[in-house]
């Protein structure tokens, strides 16, 4: 049993720490899809996606500066109450996601010294400390030090599979002193290195995916077991220029298969019976040791001592500084929590990095611009962005930004290795709403222009009105329909207009846009203004409409979806509008909606539906929202994800179109403030 202590023992060091309600419900966002849609992700719930970069994960920084802990942070380890441990050079403190609470040995006890240079939390329930001065254990309320290494450095510790701990004492006073490595289980202990075998000591154990066990030492890298141990020496290129090697603690990591070494001089791998220097991360050489970890979803994560974070994911790397709020630019080493948090020492404090609900992907992923405006998911798995500076095609990491003739390439793409600029006739980079047809082509519509990809070739239409087009739609009989605000209803046939109905000879408002959705079923259109209203349009004439008299919601409609019964889903300010033979019912904040303004919604395979409204993303089960439909005074079960999950909301005083969209795998993307916000892929539900 750990000690016990005056603040109340936590759950999981998520609950604990989720002192917001957009944790709390972002923890309950993935134990519901886990429940309920398990395997949907093909990955642990409990890890990080490393289809992000660092500065897509939410991330808190607690700092030595603001009274946090006293002293530098060297490990971090997690008991099994969920508390987590820390390692300082001015004792160890344990910390609940909320606060800290400093360790103190029993009564006529003491640790040999008060730096904490290493700590375990083994799977036996022992608390293994390595100390500046000497090792001991801490379980069921005794404390117990180890003889053999006392005065020693205990540089670091680690429990192998077999649960055997292995530390290293270095005497640092005297260099000549060689290190010692000793393999302790229960109350047996065994020693080496007393004959210098590893020079002035070892710096890093690692068990590989084969069970192999590796030491980092003063003198190389040693294969100590299975078998006879064996060095390796490493390469001069990777030295310091000194006769002794130095590592981080956590210097070794497996890499495609094979070995990984971060040395003084950069990174080394073991191919072929030989270390040889590693060009690793390229472009990117560093000038001390570093520590490295590999996540349960393959994402590496180095620490440097004075680049911060490097994050290599899926060929891709990132980096996360002190610019981008890192406590400090000197990582001491990472830890991974069972809630898959990943959390980084420091200099100057302690970082945690965790998955957001709905990341962000904007410029720093490879957009051309901040802000996009308008989206589409393409049959492909593609997700075409309409910004206000190009349109941005995002396929598995790689972006295509299309951008007009003889405009400088926006500067925030050049040097990303995962963005490829195209120029075309684009009439104008400022995109205002995209729409793929039956034949896959890909209509664009800018501020000057209407034209469409076929077979990656852009082709500017001549005859259409230039301004404002949008939104852009087709029917099953091959048209185009355009709602424009300067010309009204436009019908195209093979790129050239055929039908023009002015707004007015429809009596229709006009302000700003409306939006537009083909009815399968019915034929005809579906309309709806921002001046407030929905109808619907048949063979030349508005054949009914719907307003607030008639149960709509009030003030202006953004968004319209027709569903697979033939009802009709209207956005507005006033809430969630449902059109079904002729009858309305509107949800709202009097029916468990958290605020009245909708703008946006999406149904996703698991038969959810999101709402994206003023006070945030609202996720709602169909089958609550089916018996609402029914019986229109009952309270629906919602629950919101706001700005701690990622959710940054808005006005809704934009008109581009479309603004949410979904992909075949299940992903529903989103437009906030800037950038583009995306959900985790869901597959379809068992009854699709």
């Amino acid at each position: 049993m750990l000690p016990s202590m005056s603040s109340p023992r936590p759950r999981s060091l998520s609950l604990v720490s989720s002192v917001s309600r957009g944790w709390r419900l972002a923890t309950r966002h993935f134990m519901f899809i886990l429940a309920c849609a398990a395997l949907l992700w093909g990955r642990s719930a409990w890890a990080l996606d490393s289809a992000l970069d660092v500065s897509q994960y939410a991330h808190t920084a607690w700092k030595i500066r603001e009274g946090f802990v006293a002293g530098t942070i060297h490990q971090i380890a997690q008991t099994r109450d969920g508390y987590l441990w820390l390692a300082t050079e001015s004792g160890l403190v344990r910390f609940d996601g909320v606060r800290t609470v400093a360790w103190q040995p029993p009564s006529g006890k003491h640790l040999p010294s008060n730096d904490i240079r290493s700590i375990v939390a083994a799977r036996d329930g022992t608390l293994w400390l390595g100390t500046a001065k000497g090792l001991v254990s801490w379980k069921d309320g005794e404390l117990t030090e180890y003889p053999d290494l006392a005065g020693r450095d205990i540089y670091t510790i680690y429990e192998d599979r077999q649960g055997m701990l292995w530390a290293s004492g270095i005497t640092w006073e005297n260099l000549s002193t060689p290190g010692k490595v000793c393999a302790v289980k229960s109350r047996d202990i065994q020693c080496y290195g007393s004959d210098g075998k590893f020079g002035l000591g070892v710096f890093s154990f690692y068990e590989d995916s084969r069970g192999c066990f590796w030491l980092a030492a003063a003198n190389g890298l040693w294969r100590w077991k299975p078998g006879k141990p064996q060095r390796y020496g490493v390469p001069a290129a990777l030295r310091a220029g000194t006769s002794s090697l130095f590592f981080k603690p956590n210097a070794i990591c497996e890499d495609d298969g094979t070995l990984l070494i971060a040395a003084q001089r950069g990174f080394g791998k073991l191919l072929n019976g030989k270390i040889e220097a590693y060009p690793y991360p390229a472009g990117m050489p560093l000038r001390e040791a570093a520590t490295l970890f590999r996540d349960r979803d393959g994402g590496l994560w180095i620490g440097t001592l004075e680049a911060g974070i490097l994050h290599q994911h899926r060929a891709r790397m990132d980096a996360f500084t002190d610019s981008d709020g890192l406590s400090s630019n000197s990582v001491q080493t990472f830890f991974e929590d069972r809630e898959g948090n990943m959390w980084a020492a420091t200099e100057n404090g302690i970082d945690r990095f965790r998955e957001l609900a709905v990341p962000t992907i904007s410029v720093r992923q490879g957009l051309s611009s901040p802000t996009v405006v308008c989206l589409l998911a393409g049959r492909d798995g593609s997700v075409w962005m309409g910004t206000t500076d190009g349109l941005d095609r995002w396929k598995d990491g790689q972006v295509t930004v299309y951008r007009r003739h003889g405009k400088e390439i926006a500067r925030q793409n050049i040097g990303l290795s995962n963005v490829a600029v195209r120029e075309i006739p684009l009439q104008d980079n400022m995109i205002e709403s995209l729409y793929q047809d039956r034949q896959d082509r890909i209509w664009v519509s800018t501020q000057k222009g209407l034209g469409y990809f076929q077979n990656e070739t852009f082709i500017p239409l001549r005859g259409a009105p230039a301004a404002s087009a949008i939104p852009v739609t087709g029917d099953n009989a091959g048209n185009i329909w355009i709602a424009s605000s300067y010309y009204g209803l436009l019908r195209l046939r093979e790129g050239k207009l055929v039908e023009r109905l002015p707004w007015a000879s429809l009596r229709l408002p006009n302000s700003g846009s409306n939006s537009i959705a083909v009815d399968p079923i019915r034929g005809g259109l579906w309309l709806a203004t921002w001046s407030g209203g929905v109808f619907y349009y048949k063979d030349g004439s508005i054949q009914a409409s719907w307003g607030p008299a008639q149960g709509l919601g009030i003030g202006r409609v953004t968004d319209l979806k027709l569903d697979a019964d033939g009802s009709v889903w209207a956005a507005t300010e006033g809430g969630l509008s449902r059109i079904k033979d002729g009858r309305v019912v509107t949800l709202t904040s009097h029916n468990g909606l958290p605020c009245d303004s909708v703008h946006d919604f999406a149904e996703d395979n698991t038969h959810t539906f999101w709402l994206y409204t003023a006070c945030g993303l609202v996720r709602i089960l169909r089958a609550e929202l089916d018996a609402w439909s029914s019986d229109p005074g009952r309270t629906v079960q919602a629950e919101v994800f706001d700005t701690s999950d990622g959710i940054r909301s808005h006005a809704g005083d934009y008109y581009p179109s479309p603004r949410v969209a979904k992909t075949a795998d299940g992903r529903l993307w989103f437009l906030p403030l800037d950038g583009v916000s995306s959900s985790r892929p869901t597959a379809p539900a068992a009854d699709q």
